[in-house]
Parts: C-alpha cells; sequence; structure tokens
C-alpha cells in the first residue's frame, strides 16, 4: 500500500490531475490486476450474505416501498438484459439504478451485514447491489463482478481508514459511493479518465449529513445506502455518454474537504495499493452474527456470557459501559438522545441504543432480528427498569484500541460493570466479537450459509436455497450474461405489495 497526502489547493495554485485523489482512486480501479482467491472466496460469502439479509427484511415496509418504486422502472424492451430485484421472479427486470435502489435498501435494513470500522465506519456490502445490478444489466461474467467488487471494496475500505466522516456530521455513504462508482467502473472496464470523471461526480453528490442517524432514525437509514448506489450509477452512466464532474472535488478551494471535513489547512493520508499490486482490503472487513449496530457485537456476546452470574435482574443497581469514543457517543448515553430510552422508539433507534440492547441481550441470552426489537418487547416493564439502569462511558484505552492499526490491539468491545443492590460487582470484558475474525467462533463459509439458511428459512423454498448457494459458488465460472442466477425469488403470492405512489 502506497500513502498519498491529500490536502486542499487554491484555484490560483491548481493541482494537477495526476496528483488528485480522485484520480489515484480510478488509477486504482483501471488496474487490471488479478484478483486472489482468498478475495474471490470472501466475495462470495459476502454476496450470500447479502442475500440473507436482504431476503429476512424482504416484505418489511421500507423494502417492499423500494421495491415498488423499483418495479416501476421496468427494463423489458431495451439494450440489455436489466437487473433482478430481490424477492421478484428473475425474469421481471429493472433498470440497473433502480435494483440498486431496491436492492441496496434491502440489504441495509436489518443492520445485520458487513463492516469495517477506523478512521470512519463503513458496511462495505453496501458496494454490491449497484455493481452486480450493472454486471446483470450488461452482461457480464462471474470474473468481472469478482474484479468489480474487490474495487469497491478496495477503496471503500482505504478511504475509510484515513478520513473521518463522523466528526464533521457527515453520513458515511460519502465513502460508498465514490467506491460504488470505482467498482462499476473496474466492471465495465472503464478508462482511468472515465472513472476519474465518475469518482468527483459520487463524492459531489453524496455528501449528506448524520441527522439520519440521529433523534428519531428512521426507515432513511436503510435508504441511505441504497441512495449512493443510485447516484453511482447514474454518475457512471453520465460520464460514459462524456460528461465531467466538479474538479479536483477533495482538494479543491471549494472542495468537500475545504469546507465540509477538516478545512484548507488539513492533511490527509490516504492508502491506496500500487499499481500491481492486489486488492486485498475485503479481508480486513467482517460481517455481523446479530442484528445490530456493529459496536454492539461483542456487547451482546458479552451479555449472552454476564447473565449467567446474575440470578435476580431486578437486584441490579446500574449498569456501567466503560467503551471507546463512538459506542459511547453514537449508541450509547454519550449521544444525549432520549429516544434511545423511550419504549416507544423504532426499531432503526432501538438498534442504534446499546442500552436497550445489552439490557435485552442480559435478559434473554439470545438475540433475534424481529422479536429482539418487537414493540411488546421492548414496553416491557422490568426490561424498561432495567434499561434505564444502563449508562456509558467513554474510556481512552478502549478508544485508543478501537483506533489501533495493530491488529491484536483492535478492539470494538468494552468493559462492563453491574453493580448490585447489595454492594457486590460483576465485571466483565471482551475486545471484539465472537463472529469477528480474531474472535471466539470466526466466520467461516460454513456460517455464512447457516446464516442464509436461517434468515431465510420460511421465506423461500428449500430448492430456491440450494440453487442460489450452488450457483454462487460457482460464480467465478458464470459466463457473460448468467449472472441473473445471482438473485433469490419468493414463492408466488408471497411478496408483500407496496403503497402507490406516482411511479
Amino acid at each position: 500500500m502506497k500513502l498519498h497526502d491529500v490536502k486542499v489547493y487554491p484555484s490560483k495554485a491548481p493541482l494537477k490531475r495526476e496528483d488528485q485523489l480522485a484520480w489515484k482512486i480510478a488509477g486504482v480501479a483501471a488496474d487490471k490486476v488479478a484478483v486472489e482467491k482468498p478475495v474471490t472466496d470472501m466475495i462470495i460469502n459476502r454476496i450470500i450474505d447479502n442475500a440473507s439479509v436482504a431476503i429476512a427484511a424482504i416484505n418489511r415496509r421500507p423494502v417492499t416501498s423500494a421495491r415498488g418504486m423499483a418495479l416501476g422502472h421496468p427494463r423489458a424492451g431495451k439494450i440489455g438484459n436489466g437487473a433482478t430485484v430481490f424477492g421478484a421472479p428473475a425474469r421481471q427486470t429493472v433498470s440497473p439504478e433502480w435494483a440498486a435502489w431496491a436492492n441496496g435498501t434491502a440489504v441495509r435494513e436489518l443492520d445485520m451485514h458487513d463492516t469495517f470500522l477506523a478512521a470512519d465506519y463503513s458496511h462495505p456490502g453496501d458496494n454490491i447491489p449497484p455493481i452486480l445490478a450493472v454486471a446483470q444489466t450488461l452482461e457480464k461474467s462471474g470474473r468481472d463482478l469478482i474484479r468489480g467488487l474487490a474495487t469497491g471494496y478496495e477503496i471503500h475500505i482505504d478511504l475509510v481508514r484515513a478520513i473521518c466522516l463522523h466528526e464533521h456530521k457527515i453520513d458515511h455513504i460519502a465513502h460508498l459511493c465514490p467506491a460504488q462508482a470505482a467498482g462499476i467502473g473496474t466492471l465495465v472496464n472503464l478508462k482511468q479518465d472515465v472513472i476519474y470523471q465518475a469518482v468527483q461526480q459520487a463524492v459531489h453528490t453524496s455528501f449528506t449529513t448524520r441527522q439520519s442517524r440521529k433523534g428519531e432514525i428512521s426507515s432513511w437509514k436503510a435508504y441511505a445506502p441504497a441512495h449512493a448506489g443510485k447516484l453511482a450509477v447514474e454518475a457512471v452512466d453520465r460520464v460514459m455518454r462524456g460528461e465531467g464532474a466538479p474538479s479536483p472535488i477533495y482538494e479543491g478551494e471549494d472542495s468537500v474537504i475545504a469546507w465540509m471535513l477538516n478545512g484548507p489547512k488539513a492533511h490527509y493520508q490516504v492508502p491506496l495499493p500500487a499499481p500491481g499490486e492486489p486488492k486485498r482490503s475485503i479481508l480486513d472487513s467482517y460481517t455481523k452474527e446479530h442484528s445490530a449496530e456493529y459496536q454492539s457485537q461483542a456487547l451482546i456476546d458479552l451479555a449472552f456470557r454476564m447473565r449467567e452470574k446474575v440470578k435476580n435482574f431486578e437486584a441490579i443497581q446500574k449498569i456501567v459501559i466503560h467503551t471507546s469514543h463512538h459506542t459511547h457517543y453514537v449508541i450509547g448515553t454519550g449521544a444525549n438522545d432520549p429516544q434511545k430510552m423511550d419504549p416507544k422508539a423504532s426499531r432503526e433507534t432501538l438498534d442504534h441504543s446499546i442500552m436497550y440492547i445489552f439490557a435485552v441481550a442480559l435478559q434473554d441470552g439470545c438475540w433475534h432480528h424481529v422479536d429482539s426489537y418487537a414493540p411488546k418487547r421492548a414496553g416491557r416493564a422490568d426490561t424498561v427498569r432495567l434499561w434505564h439502569k444502563v449508562e456509558t462511558k467513554e474510556d481512552k484505552e478502549w478508544t485508543r484500541r478501537y483506533r489501533a492499526t495493530n491488529p491484536n490491539e483492535l478492539a470494538f468491545g468494552a468493559r462492563i460493570e453491574i453493580f448490585m443492590k447489595d454492594g457486590s460487582r460483576i465485571v466483565d470484558e471482551m475486545a471484539v466479537a465472537n463472529a469477528h475474525p480474531l474472535g471466539a467462533r470466526p466466520f467461516t463459509y460454513p456460517d455464512y450459509v447457516k446464516k442464509f439458511q436461517i434468515l431465510t428459512d420460511g421465506i423461500i423454498t428449500a430448492r430456491e436455497s440450494n440453487r442460489f448457494l450452488d450457483v454462487v459458488q460457482s460464480l467465478p465460472s458464470l459466463k457473460a450474461g448468467e449472472l441473473s442466477q445471482i438473485h433469490v425469488a419468493l414463492p408466488e403470492g408471497k411478496l408483500a405489495v407496496a403503497k402507490p405512489g406516482i411511479f
């Protein structure tokens, strides 16, 4: 990996195109370096992972609405096959940007797919829906798709390693959208100068605020990465037709760095693969075993362990979670969001409340993507009492480990103290979730298959489940035009119908 110094330049001293970050990102995307087998294997795992959570969420209202919008843009009779929509028959294709919208929403709805955390936060699996949609539409091969996804993951994770968005209250899709555009550029085999313009358009159109994850969190939390995917497809389409973009989008006098991030005196050190260096960053990301914000994964596992020492939940006086800056301020009491303590809060709010999550996990000893958030479950009187006894505190050591570059020091967990009314304490800690690569039970291919089978059970047929798993395993050998098989359909009559809108 090579570090690139990124800073703002005044208009009177313009930065050469070859020295701009967007150009360098485009260079990585245009590099035809071979994809290594471990990366290919992980891409297959993450395609399965995405399908798992998408089908589990398939008839939830936000997903149904997004699908209804997409189905209003059929592709029949146009150049290319179009793209499939999760749940719908494979023959019912739509325009790729709308498939990216519908499928991206389905993947994100349950907050249960992969993650990468560093200077900023990300769910790099959000790269898959738009890149796959374009691949299906343009009848690309499995190898083409693998190359495109390796790029999307690489660029996304590299930006997240280097540039913090959340400290400026910018939503993390601002790193996702340019990665999606770069991945599509690789897939379509575009030249560097064309990808360069697409990346800049993607950055320019995707900078939005973190209010989507603050206060009364709505379904837009699921729509946001899907919107980025739609923007990325449209950006690539425009530049393929010869259009340009605001430039330089990162380093310009009125750029995103100058006015939305650290300002005109900022320096960012962005790592990118050197020419000819394989794209491996997907291997640094990790998926979720539980349907909740990633920082809660280890704490859910820890709650399962600690509950064995609690004989009476009513005997608990208070619970203190000593954790990282991010966990405290985003999903903890440091957020100062009263909604995170509200039994009537939305699911989207509750899955960003570590106080609620820890209380329920402690009481139940299990976690379910639907039942653990049910209004009846959230409103249970004994749960509310326990939930309101939980607080978080930032611990500098946990913050340091959260940001550590040494994998052996990396930690996304916490130290938890349960204070009992009799004066005794129960104390335990966990650095990473069980499913993390460094955890007690790291996720491997059989775990992804099991997750898919559990989350789709009773929703799709066994025949469809087996067909999908078989075809995904053969991804590297799929020929041009065969990618429509990378799809999961529900039995006829089982797919919810959206309320009418404009489309």
